[in-house]
């Protein structure tokens, strides 16, 4: 392994992994970078130094900190035993990741999730209704939006989603109750999906392929960039697609849900990255705080009125009882 070029290792991993793997198009991405500045390198002639440089030089290209971390992070598996002595090596130094950014996310308000639902409302076809309205209420990735079929979703019995193939293991499979506001968007939806396509047969996806009006059952929908682009022009909006997910991992914390059932729905697997995630905007802080505030004062003013009955109890005169 130490004699092949990292070009040769990154070849034979890429082949190892699509065996392994549904999609391999973040693979290739991140190691046709790695390959681009250290292709003709020895595995051997990777060190510390080698890492730091390349990171510096991502830098420059103007990639983003992630993105150059997880190349980092392929290129040392590439590296097998000697990658892992690297990786020690780097962690002491504190220079195995880059520092993040702030999430670029943001949650929406009420408000604008209530004008950006009634302008999806407003186009051609409701399906843009269906996806925002479900996607609001789950918290969703765009893929697993997407490829959603008629059998994963129960809107009788357990009223609840199953998440499909996940970016993360902890996310696939992973059950979401649907409460009523994506209940009712899904019926809607499911009416009109009849009305266009006769049924809704369980292998089906749910957002379907075509434009501008969807076309084939079979296969999902590619993007709803179109849709959401006007959406978001006519509603005055200013945010992405994936925000979505940030409101309502947002609102499941300012509601006071714990981590466990955050991550639960939304399909964490750390709570660093729920934290990344998780803005909890200043008021629902204010209103936390207060209620402290508003609880010590209450605890406060029973204990005066229990001290001034204790010395009304004590002033008051003893009537001498005739006898």
């Amino acid at each position: 392994q130490r004699r092949k070029t990292i070009k040769e290792a990154a070849d034979e991993f890429l082949a190892d992994y699509k065996l392994k793997h549904q999609s391999a198009t973040f693979a290739i991405y991140a190691l046709g970078h790695v390959s681009s500045l250290l292709g003709s390198s020895l595995v051997v002639e990777i060190t510390p130094n080698v890492v730091k440089r390349y990171q510096a030089d991502r830098l420059k290209e103007k990639a983003g900190p992630k993105t150059i971390n997880d190349e980092v992070q392929l290129l040392l598996r590439l590296c097998g035993e000697q990658g892992a002595l690297i990786r020690a090596t780097l962690r002491r130094d504190k220079a195995l990741k880059l520092a993040l950014p702030p999430s670029p996310g943001r949650p929406y308000s009420t408000d604008e999730k209530a004008r950006m639902l009634e302008e999806a409302q407003k186009l051609r076809t409701p399906m843009m209704r269906a996806a925002l309205a479900l996607d609001l209420n789950t918290g969703l990735r765009d893929k697993e939006l997407r490829q959603i079929r008629w059998d994963q979703i129960d809107l009788v019995h357990k009223k609840a989603l199953t998440v499909g193939k996940s970016k993360t293991e902890a996310g696939t499979g992973r059950l979401i109750p649907l409460n009523e506001t994506a209940i009712a968007a899904l019926e809607a939806h499911a009416a009109w999906y009849t009305r266009r396509f006769g049924e809704c047969r369980p292998e089906w996806f749910v957002f379907p392929f075509g434009t501008p009006l969807p076309k084939d059952p079979t296969r999902p929908i590619t993007s709803f960039k179109t849709a959401w682009t006007k959406v978001r022009a006519k509603a005055g909006v200013k945010g992405r697609w994936h925000d979505n997910r940030h409101t309502l991992v947002t609102e499941l914390a300012e509601s006071g849900a714990g981590d466990e059932v955050i991550m639960s729905i939304a399909g964490h697997v750390s709570r660093a990255m729920l934290s990344r995630y998780s803005h909890v905007r200043m008021e629902a802080k204010r209103r936390a705080l207060d209620e402290i505030a508003v609880r010590q004062r209450a605890a406060d003013e029973k204990r005066k009125q229990e001290a001034v009955r204790r010395r009304q109890a004590v002033e008051v005169p003893q009537v001498p009882v005739v006898q």
